[in-house]
């Protein structure tokens, strides 16, 4: 009997990753490729869909193939993705009617606050949990439909990135996507659990274009012979790509609470099996969704836009490092910021302050200050955002966490997770793998497919690094978060 292996599939913002899962929990096979951001003006992002689904294609093939010549029979496959980003594509060719509208793409702000004036934001905050924000796919979707060239003869297809690679998967003969990202949609009712008719006609989108949902650990039908793998494989997972680093945690508890630092960062408290209240600057959303038969699992979340971008930014546009590897040896040449606050507002300001117009900014230069300075600014920026979060939750009567998980890319810097620790005053724990956000769609993939048995079984396959622990002796970190709150209100005007 061959031994059992699950894929993750994890098309990310700015590439698409394919990990093999054993079940042990180990990662035994890998392959990335990365994909082009497109910039057609300031505050616009796009992504062509056939490069994200060539992507995934290559990767797949590549991990597939390792891990047969391993021995190893692939049972299923997770996707996990970028979640608010927007795709249209003909119903009948399957070829895209427009470049993906990117989640941090901003061009639909002019709407969002057209809606907002006329008084829809009440009925957007009761029915979905979110915030009326160019972040969210409803007005994207409106946009496509309107701008590109959609025949009103056709049928078209509306998702998200993992109905695309269904889709794509299945050679059309599956639209589908689930609760944790219809729920990032704008056009789903949390509390009815499917699609809002109203809010389908408050965005023009027809609702028979928007995939079917189905549960999170479920079935989305299977690969083609003619598909990447070359064969059969039943796809038994889909999730939004912090929900799946939630369950990659091994949040499974109320209370329970991850960071990721991506892109973005994202902050994600489990809140249990009850439709939970709206909280102000906080967006609810749907957790995941364990099988048809469950109710769903909901979360309470601060969405970041920029931490890693910003990384991207002083390397890319300022030339300040030649690799993100370097940041935090840069930023420990310097025993402090030298007074310097940086603001990453570059699409605007997500949670808790929901500001599209804020920008970003670097304040408090002096003569003194050079890139080392900067590299700890933006170190520090990180946890500033995420500390933001973190009050505003125990602002709204949230139990404050206890301890805070965390993964992501930059997670790897000590720096940082001390320096988290030291402003919110909690144990920082990173997780020892680092893939947390591939190993939720894998052990959902795997729970589905009978891997896993359970998850008390899930549990105790996820390990922690030491804990970083605050410095409860130093007073310098309030004085250095009133130094951001001042520098954030500045961006905002």
């Amino acid at each position: 009997m061959k031994l059992q292996v699950v894929l993750a599939l994890d098309a990310g913002t700015t590439s698409v990753r394919t990990l093999a899962v054993d079940p042990s929990g180990g990662i035994i096979a890998t392959s990335q490729q990365e994909f082009t951001q497109i910039y057609p003006e300031p505050g616009l992002i796009e992504h062509d869909p056939e490069e994200i689904w060539l992507a995934a294609a290559n990767t797949l093939k590549k991990v597939s193939k390792q891990v047969e010549e391993m021995g190893y029979e692939i049972v299923s496959i997770g996707i996990t993705n970028q979640r608010e980003t927007a795709i249209i594509w003909d119903q009948e060719s399957g070829t895209p009617l427009h470049n993906a509208i990117v989640w941090q793409d901003r061009r639909t702000t002019d709407r969002c606050q057209e809606l907002i004036k006329q008084g829809c934001l009440s009925e957007i905050r009761a029915k979905t949990g979110l915030v009326l924000d160019p972040y969210f796919s409803a007005s994207k979707f409106e946009w496509m439909i309107k701008s590109s060239s959609v025949d009103s003869s056709k049928k078209f297809c509306l998702g998200t990135v993992d109905s695309w690679l269904i889709w794509k998967l299945t050679n059309g003969e599956v639209h589908a996507t689930e609760p944790s990202n219809a729920s990032r949609s704008m056009l789903f009712d949390l509390n009815e659990g499917h699609w809002s008719d109203s809010l389908c006609d408050m965005f023009s989108v027809p609702i028979d274009s928007l995939p079917e949902i189905r549960s999170t650990s479920g079935h989305f039908g299977s690969t083609t012979n003619e598909g990447p793998l070359g064969k059969e494989v039943p796809i038994r997972s889909a999730i939004g790509d912090q929900q799946s680093s939630l369950f990659g945690q091994a949040c499974f508890k109320p209370g329970d609470t991850k960071n990721t630092y991506g892109t973005g960062s994202f902050i994600l408290t489990n809140l249990g099996e009850e439709a939970p209240p709206i909280h102000e600057g906080l967006l609810t959303t749907v957790a995941w969704q364990l099988d048809s038969e469950s109710p769903l699992t909901y979360a309470l979340e601060g969405s970041i836009f920029s931490t890693g971008a910003t990384v991207q930014w002083l390397r890319d546009e300022l030339g300040i490092i030649n690799d993100s590897s370097e940041l935090e040896q840069l930023a420990t040449t310097c025993p402090n910021n030298g007074g310097v606050v940086i603001v990453p507002a570059f699409s605007g300001l997500g949670s808790p302050w929901w500001d599209p117009d804020a920008r970003g900014l670097i304040v408090g230069l002096t003569r003194g200050v050079g890139k080392a300075e900067l590299a700890r600014a933006t170190i520090e920026s990180m946890a500033f955002q995420t500390r933001d979060v973190l009050e505003t939750i125990k602002k709204n009567g949230v139990s404050a966490p206890e301890k805070l998980k965390v993964d992501g890319g930059a997670s790897v810097m000590d720096l940082l997770m001390q320096f988290q620790a030291d402003q919110l005053k909690i144990p920082v724990i990173r997780s020892s793998n680092t893939e947390s956000t591939a190993m939720g769609a894998a052990y959902l993939a795997g729970l589905a497919s009978g891997v896993w048995e359970s998850l008390e079984k899930v549990e105790t396959l996820w390990k922690g690094d030491q804990p970083f622990l605050p410095d409860a002796d130093t007073a310098l970190p309030e004085k250095l978060y009133e130094d951001w709150l001042d520098a954030v209100d500045r961006s905002r005007k």
